[in-house]
């Protein structure tokens, strides 16, 4: 499957080995602050394969051996395929796809449409009975969203998606912390930081540019429950 690519740069010092702190664009801080919009059952689904840490992952196993006879499949699905919040789609590609709630819902309406009132009402599952009348609703209608049937508005929204999508705005540069604090980028915060880190020779930083695939995106998940030098880890860690 293909995947966005993410490139940072990385300010290195060489006598540890250790990342000070990364220069980011918009794309690699959308995508940190996107891992915290996802739902827990989908963070141990990516990292099951890859090594989950904790019991967590037992208990997603568990969910996941009980027979339809214990809970139904649709109950399941919601602990084990939980959906993602709907802007996934505006952030880049680096983890693998989960369920998302930009999936189309089928609804129901009313078949009896005894009342005039009938047509107010519309459910989701085709088993309700209507409000007004006591009707199976088990007729499919369709969503219509606003912008289905306005090519140009569609393009216009598209375009500000595009620009404005995410989470936070594309005007400045970010730093992002080997802890994965994330802060506007400026020269003075930079000079501030290098004398935190007492830095005594400027020679000794190196900077290295990386980039964040899917690896690196699992990895950067993983390592960040455990540790509090994440992109240390991630990018000059062992192979």
């Amino acid at each position: 499957m293909a995947t966005d690519k993410v490139s940072l740069k990385l300010l290195v010092n060489k006598s540890n080995q250790t990342v000070l702190f990364a220069e980011a664009g918009k794309d690699f801080v959308d995508f940190l602050f996107h891992i915290l919009a996802l739902p827990v059952g989908t963070v141990i689904q990516l990292l099951t394969t890859t090594g989950m840490v904790g019991s967590l992952g037992n208990l997603y196993g568990s969910v996941e051996k009980l027979n339809d006879v214990y809970i139904k499949s649709s109950k399941k699905d919601i602990l084990l395929k939980p959906k993602a919040p709907s802007c996934v789609s505006e952030i880049p590609l680096i983890l693998p796809e989960t369920s998302s709630d930009s999936t189309p819902k089928t609804y129901y309406r009313c078949t009896g449409r005894s009342y005039s009132n009938c047509s107010s009402y519309v459910a989701e599952d085709p088993s309700a009975k209507c409000p007004q009348c006591n009707s199976s609703m088990n007729q499919t209608c369709t969503l219509v969203k606003s912008l289905a049937d306005n090519p140009t508005a569609a393009a216009a929204s598209a375009a500000e998606s595009n620009s404005k999508g995410g989470f936070v705005q594309g005007v400045v540069t970010y730093m992002v912390m080997d802890d994965l604090e994330v802060k506007p980028m400026s020269t003075i915060s930079s000079i501030t930081l290098l004398n935190e880190f007492n830095v005594k020779e400027i020679g000794l930083l190196e900077e290295k540019v990386v980039s964040l695939g899917m690896d690196e995106g699992i990895k950067l998940l993983r390592t960040s429950f455990h540790s509090k030098k994440v992109l240390t880890d991630v990018f000059l860690g062992e192979k």
